[in-house]
């Protein structure tokens, strides 16, 4: 799903690919306005009244306004600038212990009030089909209260000219440095969502994203040979000051690299992808076997992100899904086993809705539910998982744990992986520091292909960059690297993460779920950390 909508969205068929379900093209000044929030409020409670008033014993209303910007330019040319808008109301209702959903993007009040009574009529329908009735954890409503982004400055409101000046000057510096072709994106998303229900919360939020893509090849034209690098920005919770470079949000790393925490240097960044495309063209294929592995950030959110992020969602750990790679190995009775050894005693994964900068970032989710942070693995031992209202009492959990989302006021809201991350280490080390004690390795940044199986347990990532290690030092790069694991091995072989001050977010834009499918955008940080023993395949030769 990633991929299939990175390429389609940075291609020239935007317009034609995606429009029909982000919106309605609109001009540009139009993505800096909102909905009065009484408007929306009178209107959340027509909703509310018609869905009680129908049978409904709980209801929750959802206004959504959706608006996206995608600017999309390949070396000295503009492809597409597209605005989209994508405004509506999402009802669901509990009627006869069952679940009803209805939505409508007509918000007058009439055609509220008929959503609302469409999904109560839904619910009575599907409740001759219903088994156990809905348990929802209790919640206690909020009031009316606001949550938005912290931003310094919405990427909305800078002026187109602008933006393209920095994809293009990106472009200039990626071609002066030696590429052969570069396309650059600029992804900006601002979600005005406002959510009601029966327990009596009023949440109104506004929530940016950001997201810059670069990609870079460099062609040997006497072999016609080819080497790509994709740009190591994150996607970022942040405005448009995620695009103006700040030195001390620089880090780096082995060949040249700079890697970028809460800013990022485009220009740089495509300057520095073509020299190392062009070495790539040069560097020699691995040699398989056994090696240690030192994961960078840019590259290890992946490796989470599949591996921890989805087999600990516990709707595909019960098997309620199981698209997209769905269901998991870390079914409930290892979990009840309170021993199960997810990872080494220095592997805590959390999931945190509420780290600055994450994609994931909000106050509350689509639930009304405030949102947290909690373990899913402690010193190694799987202890959780990600939960929603109606699954809570399922692992004994008294309350949400605030993971509900839903891509468009037309979508019903169902559990989502949140930022799911790898804590530092706790002991000071940096990742020279680690890099010291390895013999024979291999360093990998930025993320590549993938592909794991159904349960989550068989996998084999690959990267952006690959430095081989000897006898304590990084040497040469290399290419046609990929390494192959099974979950819970290779997270058991995780023998050291640098500390806090190596911490950084990567993350996914479209991570993709459900059926009909829906996309979230998620975060996942990590320090720089080594695992030790991984088998590593030679990708060119695997391909014959």
């Amino acid at each position: 799903m990633e991929r299939r909508d990175f390429l389609k969205a940075t291609g020239a068929g935007l317009g034609i690919a995606l429009l029909p379900a982000w919106g309605r093209v609109v001009a540009a000044d139009v993505l800096t306005t909102k909905i009065d929030v009484a408007l929306k409020k009178r209107l959340a409670d027509t909703a509310l009244a018609a869905a009680k008033d129908g049978g409904a014993t709980y209801c929750d209303v959802r206004i959504g306004r959706y608006l996206r910007q995608f600017i999309v330019t390949r070396e000295d040319r503009v492809q597409n600038v597209v605005n989209t808008e994508s405004t509506g109301i999402g009802v669901r209702v509990i009627a006869n212990g069952t679940w009803g959903f209805a939505a409508s993007g007509d918000l007058s009040a009439d055609s509220v009030a008929r959503a609302a009574r469409q999904a109560v009529a839904i619910a009575k329908a599907n409740s001759r089909l219903t088994i156990e009735p809905v348990q929802l954890a209790e919640t206690k409503g909020v009031g009316e209260v606001s949550w938005a982004t912290p931003i310094e400055r919405n990427a909305m409101e800078v002026p187109v000219k602008e933006k393209v000046e920095l994809l293009l000057a990106a472009n200039a510096a990626a071609m002066k440095a030696g590429a052969s072709f570069i396309n650059s994106t600029l992804f900006q998303v601002n979600e005005q969502k406002y959510f009601a229900s029966t327990d009596g919360s009023y949440i109104d939020q506004d929530i940016h994203r950001i997201w810059a893509p670069v990609n870079v090849t460099a062609i040997d034209k006497a072999s016609g040979k080819f080497r790509a690098r994709a740009g190591l920005s994150s996607p970022m919770g942040m405005g448009y000051e995620y695009l103006v470079p700040k030195k001390e949000h620089k880090v780096e790393m082995p060949g040249g690299t700079i890697g970028y925490t809460h800013s990022y240097d485009i220009v740089e960044d495509a300057a520095i992808a073509a020299r190392q495309a062009q070495e790539k063209l040069k560097a020699p294929s691995v040699k398989p076997g056994k090696y240690d592995l030192v994961l960078d950030p840019a590259h290890l959110w992946l490796t989470i992100h599949e591996s921890v992020g989805h087999p600990l969602e516990l709707d595909r750990v019960l098997g309620y899904e199981a698209n997209y790679a769905g269901t998991s190995f870390a079914t409930l009775d290892k979990w009840k086993s309170k021993d199960f050894k997810y990872g080494s005693d220095k592997v805590t994964l959390f999931a945190d809705k509420l780290q600055p900068h994450s994609l994931g970032a909000v106050g509350y989710d689509d639930e009304g539910i405030k949102t947290k942070r909690w373990d899913l693995v402690k010193d190694g031992i799987l202890v959780n998982y990600q939960a929603i209202r109606d699954q809570a009492h399922i692992i004994g959990e008294k309350e949400s744990q605030g993971c509900c989302y839903a891509d468009s006021w037309s979508s019903v809201q169902f559990q989502r992986m949140a930022n799911v991350s790898l804590a530092p280490g706790k002991q000071k080390l940096v990742p020279a520091d680690m890099v010291k004690n390895v013999a024979n390795g291999i360093y990998i940044i930025g993320a590549g292909s993938f592909s794991i199986d159904q349960q989550r347990y068989n996998a084999q990532f690959g990267g952006q960059l690959f430095y081989e290690i000897k006898d304590g030092k990084v040497t040469q790069m290399i290419e046609d690297v990929a390494y192959q694991i099974r979950t819970p091995e290779f997270w058991n072989a995780c023998s050291a993460i640098c500390d806090e001050s190596d911490y950084r977010i990567g993350g996914s834009f479209f991570d993709g779920k459900g059926e009909p499918s829906q996309v979230s955008a998620v975060s996942h940080g990590s320090s720089t950390a080594r695992f030790d023993g991984i088998n590593v395949i030679n990708t060119a030769r695997s391909l014959g």
